[in-house]
């Protein structure tokens, strides 16, 4: 085998010739230009008769070759043209539409071969044929309608026109139709190509859109035909009625009265509109009613354009989301500030249908209130007899098996009082705590009776209430308040009684500080003695302590003074065992200000030598998992008493000094330069 040649130098040349290059360097040394051919001088018949010859002979060899292209018939009668062979032309034209009659440029380009020669009706022949094979070509009908213009035959236009239009063409024809009569001044045909164009004679539709109804208006405008103007606007409304509204006719025909100065055809024709239209469908109606007020209304109407559409962004709001109520409030808002009663209560109706679909509190809590403002709209502005059928409807509606408003209650109730219709509202109440009582529907009801001084009723409901939540403390404070007040003092002392031996309580220290403060306003201060003393056994608070302490000082008696220091010192033994440190510490601070104040030289000393000494500690903390978290500082108090007390703390602080000194002495030992060093300095 030869060996295979190897390339030793494989970089890359250093001038590198690109394929745009090679095509720029052959097209300036013009290397594929061909020379032009010499130039065929003819100078006698049988010269030019030859050259005919040969060229017919190219020409009909290329037609023989491919006969659909009709590019090479063209050239083929338009080189015969250039000859004045019009004949011949002609005969190759009728050759060619043999082949394919549907091609459009061959027609053109025959009818405008006779149209330059001046064949005029060799011209309408072609275009008569061209119209009757192709006739939703709209270039030849246009081109026949021009050349019969040009040449004068307004009569023979028209009628190719009429024919055209039975064919119902596009748009664009009718328009041509019509403005060639209007350059004849013929108005009348005019008006009749439009009615035509909008509807024929047997109501067929040819064109209904709104466009082509407001151009017609305009055509009678422009013409200062007003009154057609206007009734064509009117048949288009009535046309297209109801269901098939188009805000830009409308706009049309306000504009137009707009010209007319008739200002309040205008208004009508906008509101007419905007209560019938969808509202997302008229948004440019808003927008050209919006100007039309600011330009010829008055500040009531351009308020009335901004709650219209304030009224449409709400009414998409709510379409959306019927269950979005702050949208309904704020409708509702908005209509009862500008609508009449019959439509804030149909807004009002279509509200309160979107019951909440679960049946949880929660979910009712904002809808609870469109009943309330109904109610109150309806008692504000309409009957009262309404506004008992609103509220008797939402209490009938709330499932009050498993949740109720005491609200709606109280504010019924509340409504039939100021009706002086008593006996309703107490019907009312006793329902609501048959059905579903609550403590603030027992609230409600027992204020009711107080205002009115029903006294026998309210210690009823009282009793009903501590049956229903004998736990409820304050219910229990009130009820004795009101005996207090009524002055029967054991009533309110048996009801104390009773409320402290209940076995479950939410808030007892309210309730004992009550007791105690009720029995200190009756300076029965042996009775106030033996109540802390019964709440000491059930609980060593220190605050209770302190308030049995303050007690007695201020009880102004001889023996106030040792009774007080008495209570601290039994309040000091009971909180040894404490474990909350703090509270002993807040304990002796207390009794150090009273002493401060009352004491001798010897009690301050003798207090001072309780109080606790600070420190600070350090205790390990552990994270949730179990894992090390660190170290935390904290302070703790050592208290003198617990140290005497204790012996081993001693020793085992003056272990820990011991050892210290040890360290301190193993230390010097092993680094004896470090003390000849300290020595000399």
């Amino acid at each position: 085998f030869p060996l295979a040649l190897q390339v030793k130098n494989k970089a890359p040349a250093e001038v590198q010739i690109t394929a745009e290059q090679l095509l720029r360097e052959a097209k300036e040394r013009e290397l594929e230009l061909l020379p032009p051919p010499p130039q065929q001088k003819i100078t006698d018949v049988e010269e030019l008769n030859d050259y005919k010859l040969r060229k017919r002979k190219t020409f009909e060899d290329n037609i023989r070759k491919n006969r659909t292209v009709i590019s090479n018939w063209i050239k083929y009668a338009q080189w015969e043209e250039s000859l004045k062979e019009i004949q011949r032309a002609r005969s190759i034209y009728e050759r060619a539409l043999d082949v394919d009659y549907r091609n459009v440029t061959l027609w053109l380009k025959y009818a405008e071969m006779e149209m330059k020669n001046r064949q005029v009706n060799h011209a309408r022949n072609i275009w008569d044929r061209a119209i009757t094979t192709l006739p939703r070509v709209n270039q030849f009908w246009y081109k026949y309608t021009y050349m019969e213009e040009m040449l004068g035959n307004v009569a023979g236009s028209r009628q190719v026109f009429e024919r055209w239009m039975e064919w119902q063409p596009e748009e664009q024809a009718w328009h041509s139709y019509i403005n060639f009569e209007l350059r004849y001044k013929e108005v009348d045909r005019a008006r009749s190509i439009y009615e035509r164009y909008i509807l024929s004679t047997a109501l067929v539709l040819v064109h209904p859109e709104v466009k082509n109804w407001i151009k017609y208006a305009r055509f009678e405008e422009k013409h200062s035909y007003f009154a057609h103007a206007r009734k064509v606007y009117e048949r288009a409304v009535e046309f297209f009625g109801e269901e098939h509204m188009d805000e830009h006719l409308y706009v049309a025909f306000a504009k137009f009265e707009e010209n007319q100065k008739e200002f309040e055809r205008v208004r009508v024709i906008y509101k007419y509109a905007l209560d019938r239209i969808p509202k997302q469908d008229a948004q440019n109606l808003f927008k050209n009613y919006t100007i039309f007020e600011k330009k010829f209304g008055d500040r009531r109407g351009i308020e009335d354009i901004i709650v219209s559409k304030r009224r449409f962004q709400y009414e998409e709001e709510v379409k959306a989301n019927p269950h979005n109520y702050d949208a309904w409030f704020d409708y509702l808002r908005l209509v009862e500030s500008d609508a009449d009663a019959a439509t804030v209560r149909e807004v009002y109706e279509r509200a309160i249908a979107n019951i909440p679909p679960i049946q949880e509190k929660r979910h009712w809590k904002r809808y609870i209130y469109l009943w309330i403002n109904y109610a109150l709209y309806e008692e504000l502005e309409a009957k009262a007899k309404r506004t008992r059928q609103v509220y008797q409807a939402c209490l009938e509606l709330l499932p009050h098996k498993k949740f109720t408003f005491a609200k709606m209650w109280l504010l019924y109730a509340q409504f039939e009082i100021r009706q002086k219709n008593l006996p309703l509202a107490r019907r009312a109440l006793g329902t609501s705590i048959g059905k579903c009582p609550k403590n603030k529907l027992f609230k409600g009801y027992i204020e009711l009776e107080l205002q009115l001084r029903e006294f026998d009723r309210c210690r009823k409901l009282y009793e009903k209430f501590l049956e229903f939540a004998p736990e409820n403390c304050t219910s229990w404070i009130k009820f004795a308040e009101l005996e207090t007040i009524l002055g029967d003092i054991d009533r309110a002392r048996a009801i104390y009684e009773l409320a402290i031996g209940q076995p479950r309580l939410d808030m007892p220290e309210v309730l004992w500080k009550s007791y105690i403060d009720f029995e200190i306003e009756q300076e029965e201060y042996e009775k106030t003695r033996n109540l802390y003393r019964r709440l000491l056994q059930r609980t060593q608070h220190v605050k209770v302590w302190i308030s049995f302490a303050q007690f007695e000082l201020s009880a102004g008696q001889e023996e106030r003074l040792p009774r007080c220091r008495q209570i601290y010192e039994e309040a000091n033994k009971a909180m040894r065992s404490c474990e909350e440190k703090e509270e002993r510490v807040m304990l002796l601070e207390s009794w150090r200000a009273f002493e401060d104040e009352f004491g001798t030289n010897a009690t301050k000393e003798r207090i001072d030598k309780l109080m606790p000494e600070k420190i600070k500690k350090r205790r390990k903390l552990q994270a949730e998992d179990g894992s090390d978290a660190g170290w935390e500082e904290y302070y703790d108090y050592i208290f003198p008493e617990d140290t005497a007390n204790q012996p081993n703390l001693k020793l085992l602080a003056m272990a820990k000094l011991w050892k210290k000194q040890q360290q301190e002495s193993e230390a010097a030992a092993m680094d004896p330069d470090k003390d000849i060093d300290e020595s000399q300095t």
